[in-house]
This record gives structure tokens, C-alpha cells and sequence, in this order.
């Protein structure tokens, strides 16, 4: 069986031409309100108690 993407598989990955990449930090800080909505954070694992 031939696989059916082999033509494409290799070709570069097209670059953006009407403007610049957008840098990794502010990529991170654009998506990093949705960390919240996840509750990734390390505090909302562990439940705290009143003593």
C-alpha cells in the first residue's frame, strides 16, 4: 500500500509572507489566561484544611 501523503510529507512548512512570527513569550502569555480555566496550577491540586 502506497501511503497517500507521501508527495507532501517532505515539503517545508510554509512561512507567514504579510508579516512577522509572533515570538514564543508572546505566544505563552497570549494563551496563558486559558491555564486558569484548566486548573493546571500546582495550588488548585491540593485541597487545603483549617486547623
Amino acid at each position: 500500500m502506497e501511503d497517500k501523503y507521501q508527495d507532501i510529507i517532505d515539503l517545508p512548512h510554509p512561512e507567514p509572507t504579510g508579516r512577522t512570527r509572533m515570538s514564543m513569550e508572546s505566544r505563552a502569555a497570549q494563551f496563558a489566561p486559558f491555564a486558569a480555566l484548566s486548573g493546571s496550577s500546582p495550588s488548585s491540586k491540593s485541597k487545603k484544611t483549617v486547623n
